[in-house]
């Protein structure tokens, strides 16, 4: 088929061919856009999460979905609803709370640059949970919650219940136990959630924060793990990342893309970066309709777990 713009010279050319030429224009504001270039048909979008859900905040509308209904452990996704629940509580962000030792064992991840008997603001224990994906800090604002850490966790699942997050499940708030699970799609409705909140927004998409801690006094740095909160090309409103073994790299975020706010949630991807890059990914293939490629070890590890799953009788979407 010939270039729109070769049929609209020719139609020209011709005795009274400039009004046909304009009436095409008139009556098909979509073509002069095709004519310029822009996608007419997209290719498939190339993701190494094994499990993806991507959706417009602004309508719900759910434009990528991969193994998107299969609940699995999630990590430190896990502190976007601890925050939640303890900024939705109404208990005062700028209260000081010591911060005390775990009482139970925690076999993984539990190293901490916080001093035991020190104290620091509510609000700033949110901030280096979600920023920094600091695990302590989340057992200190359960510890702290009305009713303690068992009130808390009940608290998360009743607000999952009533965001209707129907696969998922949490026993603890930092998301250190396999057993936090949930699936890309419910997390669609946590972000959507969260991102109602601007001091989530803040606390989660701070690039870099020096924690004053009192009783003793002392500061600490804390960096974001997700890069992407200060890259130039990103215009990120929300962020959690999350690793464990069993889950592999997540990373929930919300960002402006094509001056529409976008959720995606990617799940259980090799590498730190994967991610980020299934993120960039999706960007360029919104903006111009390529799939994109994979790094050939992230390719492969999507490819052995996916199979698992999907020869294991769960529904591939």
């Amino acid at each position: 088929m010939k270039p729109l713009s070769v049929v609209l010279r020719k139609m020209a050319r011709h005795r009274h061919g400039w009004l046909a030429a304009l009436a095409v224009l008139l009556l098909c504001p979509g073509l002069p856009a095709a004519a310029q270039g822009a996608p007419t048909e997209r290719e498939p979008l190339q993701l190494a999460s094994v499990h993806a859900a991507i959706a417009y905040l602004d309508t719900g509308e759910q434009v990528v979905s991969k193994r998107a209904d299969i609940p699995v452990p999630i990590a430190s996704l896990t502190k976007l609803m601890t925050a939640l629940v303890v900024v939705e509580s109404g208990e005062p962000l700028d209260e000081w709370l010591t911060i005390v030792p775990r009482q139970h064992f925690v076999g993984k991840n539990a190293f901490s640059r916080m001093r035991v008997d020190s104290r620091l603001p509510r609000g700033e224990l949110v901030r280096l949970a979600l920023m920094s994906s600091e695990n302590l800090a989340t057992y200190v604002l359960a510890h702290h919650h009305p009713g303690g850490r068992a009130a808390l966790i009940a608290a998360m699942n009743a607000r999952a219940a009533e965001l209707g997050m129907a696969q998922t499940r949490f026993v603890d708030s930092s998301g250190l136990s396999v057993e936090n699970v949930s699936t890309a799609s419910d997390l669609l409705k946590l972000a959507a959630a969260a991102n109602e909140h601007e001091v989530i927004r803040e606390y989660s998409t701070t690039h870099l924060h020096t924690a004053h801690f009192r009783a003793p006094r002392y500061t600490k740095g804390y960096a974001n793990t997700n890069p992407l909160v200060v890259h130039s090309k990103w215009d990120v409103h929300l962020s959690k990342t999350g690793y464990l073994v069993e889950a592999g790299r997540c990373l929930l975020m919300v960002a402006q893309m094509e001056g529409r706010p976008v959720a995606l949630v990617f799940l259980n991807s090799q590498g730190r970066r994967t991610p980020l890059g299934d993120a960039g990914r999706f960007r360029r293939w919104l903006a111009d309709g390529k799939g994109g490629s994979i790094a050939a070890a992230a390719q492969a590890y999507e490819h052995e777990v996916g199979a698992r799953l999907d020869e294991g009788g769960n529904r591939l979407d």
